[in-house]
């Protein structure tokens, strides 16, 4: 119950203090947690007659960094700024001029800037999005039309993924949005990505969490597994039904199919089902229908530069905003296939703990850790991937990617400490979560670099081992 009230004092402690302001200047990240976050802020705040302006940026490091205006609005880093405050010191801003909300690992420097950030509390599955929500609430209870942005912001952030559904604070935003209509909670539902959007063969084929022989990475095996069951898969167009079309008791007819091919195969059924996020509100069979694809919208959007975009599709604009992220996600994804070919095609090369590629400059460093994601569940599902890739902008510079599956999760791995660790020990930097991190490091240390990760995993498997004898 302490934690619970030393966090609600820091959302509180942040909402005066915006709400004492005259005009604020979001900086945000441009992933789907970044930009949903900035949309709830800037929404409580216009809405309680603050001028507000914001900033995407990458990551907060000194290059961008110049993007922060030098000028008399309040500054409100969201999903950045915990792990960067000798950045924002560095750069002259004071502690009456600055607020955090975040939800990383926290690096203090020798300004005490006020914070609201949930990981010193305890709570690891709260996105940036759901404490910006928390503070949206505290400026006026009335905000909570925002829920659903929050959760788009937990989802994609994979605060869901390790439990197969929100939990702690981040389940009770999405209770919450439910509570007003604006959520449907599923609460047993299909863990397959696409069920809002992907021809049901289609969307069993491309889940792999958990694998099932047959079915994952094979749409004919997957199509054929449902026309065995008898279970009409057209609509009266003829067209493919899509997961959330499927009628209720047919849904149950195939969930338990699936338990039976899986549990036959040696398989453990835990991860099948989870808990989904549906928006009523929205047009059926869009991407803007359930909080998994939302979040892969906002993240093309982020991805491609143009984060603001998915802003406006966040405010609702369901017009030229929507249509071009449509095309940006159509874009998005055609590339990241080309790349998960690359990896597959090229090889990766494995060490003793670690799996790891370098794709040169041949993609944008913003879309490699999703490459990397997929390709993960065709490679060797022991052991983590690693990418690399050369930064054009400054070609002294690699940008390291890492993934994990959940299965490591439980033997040990955090990304997180390995990313910081090592890329701290070659005077780089690096941050992320347990399942996916990255790191910034010099272009000469990259081999060193790569050992050194493979060591420190191979640490962490030790370690997990010595306490489970």
């Amino acid at each position: 119950m302490n934690t619970v009230m030393g966090l609600s004092d820091d959302v509180r402690a942040v909402a005066q203090e915006l709400l004492a302001q005259e005009s604020v200047t979001i900086i945000s990240h441009i992933d789907a947690d970044g930009i949903s976050g900035e949309s709830i802020l800037s929404q409580a705040l216009s809405r309680a007659g603050i001028r507000v302006t914001s900033v995407f940026v990458r990551q907060l490091e000194p290059l961008t960094m110049r993007q922060v205006p030098k000028d008399d609005t309040f500054k409100l880093f969201c999903d950045l700024g915990a792990g960067q405050q000798n950045l924002i010191n560095e750069y002259g801003l004071c502690e009456n001029e600055v607020a955090i909300i975040d939800h990383h690992v926290n690096q203090p420097c020798g300004r005490d800037y006020l914070q609201a950030n949930c990981l010193p509390f305890g709570y690891t599955k709260l996105s940036a999005a759901g404490v910006a929500y928390l503070v949206a609430k505290e400026i006026d209870s009335g905000n909570t039309d925002l829920a659903p942005l929050a959760v788009i912001g937990n989802v994609g952030d994979m605060m869901a993924r390790e439990d197969c559904g929100l939990t702690g604070p981040a389940q009770e935003i999405a209770y919450e949005g439910a509570a007003h209509g604006l959520v449907e909670i599923r609460k047993r539902d299909l863990n397959c990505y696409g069920i809002s959007t992907r021809p049901l063969h289609v969307c069993l084929s491309y889940n792999d969490d958990p694998f099932i022989p047959g079915i994952s990475n094979n749409s004919g095996g997957a199509l054929r597994f449902l026309q065995k069951l008898g279970i009409p898969l057209h609509d009266n167009l003829r067209r493919w039904l899509v997961w959330e079309e499927i009628p209720y008791e047919d849904r149950r007819v195939i969930s338990s199919a699936l338990a039976q091919q899986l549990l036959a195969n040696g398989g453990n059924i835990t991860r099948l089902f989870c808990e989904s996020y549906l928006f009523p509100g929205e047009r059926e069979r869009t991407p803007l229908r359930n909080a998994q694809e939302y979040a892969t919208l906002l993240n093309a959007c982020g991805r491609w530069a143009r984060p603001r975009v998915g802003g406006n599709i966040c405010r609702g604009d369901r017009g030229v905003a929507y249509r071009e992220a449509e095309h940006m996600l159509t874009n998005h994804r055609a590339i990241i296939r080309e790349l998960l070919h690359f990896i597959l095609d090229s090889g990766v090369t494995e060490l003793s703990h670690l799996q790891y590629i370098h794709v040169g400059n041949r993609y944008p460093d913003t879309i490699v850790g999703i490459g990397a994601g997929m390709a993960l569940s065709k490679l060797n599902r022991e052991k983590p991937i690693l990418i690399m890739v050369e930064q054009p902008e400054d070609p002294s510079l690699t940008k390291v990617s890492l993934r994990a599956t959940e299965q490591m999760l439980m033997k040990g791995c955090d990304l997180q400490v390995v990313a910081t660790t090592a890329s701290e020990k070659f005077g780089g930097a690096g941050g992320g979560h347990r399942i996916a991190a990255g790191a910034f490091i010099p272009r000469e240390s990259e081999q060193e670099f790569i050992q050194h990760v493979n060591e420190l995993l191979a640490g962490q498997c030790k370690n997990q081992g010595a306490g489970h004898r």
